[in-house]
């Protein structure tokens, strides 16, 4: 095989996962260094031992696995176990699958050959699963016990209130259950990003006006307008764009500022050329247009700057689920570009994120 691009070369031992390899009589002949690490055991005692002693796995009811699942003199047409999580001795938890390779369909086994992976990332993503749901029973409980107290009340107690007193009561069950459908799709939002598969129905976008237009929002809902200084440059002259989630972004990033900083809050739009370096991908660059929010208050600590756009991050005790951030980053990078967040000038959160503007390769 031609081509000097170092596949060639690759070695057991620059794996990532655990390989533990046995040969036709069940004896270990590869045992590389994550499966050392994983396992707590040397290769040297490992080498040559029989599989079922190199690695002595038990299911987590307690019974020896190889014997279980006999690979050597089990049925001819399997081809494997699929991964499960198995304790080696010690109570030492890892995740396991093995391959049966033969030489022929229905013919002897020659190599098992077998994954070994820590328990750790899994560990890290059912704890933020749980965290998440906890995060979001708690933030749903309050609203509905206000829904359910009040329409009781008023069920009950109907025509002892005044219509004054029943609109005040209407008028906030409205509004709770405004917050339960937010958090619903912020819920909803979360699980299609983690799944790659938020959905973008891409328009033209004219981001100044979409600025614009949130700000008369808050100007009308009582901010006062002289806290908002709007600066637009020439944007690129096509821009496409998910309206929709667009609007979520900068509500939440207006929002922010507005609630979480001080002083005037710039919102700044313009045509923009970023360099994007993401790890394990090549440098690649962002042409489109970019918007950018600024506002004066205290700003966030640099050290707490690469947990902003992680999940339950809270700049203050001031609300929220500390999931607004997360969505905001994932509706960006579906998009195609890229979010940051910086310290602006006047020492406040500076937040700019980069759209690419050019039409959509379905139009084309």
């Amino acid at each position: 095989m031609g081509g000097d691009d170092g596949l060639a070369t690759l070695e057991p031992d620059d794996l990532p996962d655990g390989l533990v390899v046995a040969d036709e009589q069940g004896r270990v002949v590869v045992f590389n260094r994550a499966a050392e690490r994983i396992t707590g055991r040397s290769a040297h005692f490992a080498i040559g031992v029989a599989l079922e002693r190199a690695l002595p796995l038990e299911d987590l009811d307690g019974r020896r696995w190889w014997q279980l699942t006999d690979p050597y003199g089990g049925l001819a047409v399997r081809s494997g176990q699929p991964e499960r999580n198995l304790l080696l001795p010690g109570g030492r938890e890892v995740l396991v699958c093995a391959r049966y390779v033969r030489e022929r369909p229905g013919g002897p086994v020659r190599r098992v050959v077998v994954s070994l992976r820590g328990t750790e990332a899994r560990r890290r993503t059912e704890r933020s699963h749980a965290e998440l749901i906890a995060t979001v029973a708690h933030e749903l409980r309050s609203p509905l016990t206000s829904v359910k107290g009040f329409t009781a009340t008023l069920l009950a107690k109907w025509e002892r209130f005044n219509d004054g007193q029943k609109r005040v009561m209407l008028e906030t069950v409205d509004a709770d259950a405004d917050r339960v459908t937010r958090l619903i799709a912020e819920l909803l939002d979360i699980s299609r990003i983690d799944a790659g598969r938020l959905e973008i129905r891409r328009q033209r976008l004219d981001l100044a006006a979409a600025v614009r237009r949130h700000v008369q929002g808050k100007v009308a809902a009582g901010i006062p307008e002289e806290r908002f200084d709007i600066r637009v440059a020439a944007p690129p002259a096509e821009q496409w764009g998910d309206p929709d989630k667009i609007d979520q972004v900068l509500a939440n990033l207006l929002e922010n500022a507005v609630r979480h900083g001080e002083g005037t809050v710039t919102i700044e739009v313009g045509a923009a050329k970023d360099v994007v370096e993401a790890a394990g991908s090549p440098p690649r660059t962002i042409e489109g247009t970019a918007v950018t929010v600024s506002d004066q208050g205290a700003g966030i600590a640099e050290e707490a700057m690469p947990r902003v756009f992680t999940r339950f991050w809270r700049g203050s005790k001031r609300g929220g689920t500390g999931l607004g951030l997360y969505i905001v980053k994932g509706i960006v990078e579906a998009h195609g570009g890229v979010i940051r967040i910086s310290r602006a000038e006047g020492g406040g959160a500076r937040f700019r994120f980069v759209l690419p503007a050019g039409v959509p390769d379905f139009m084309l």
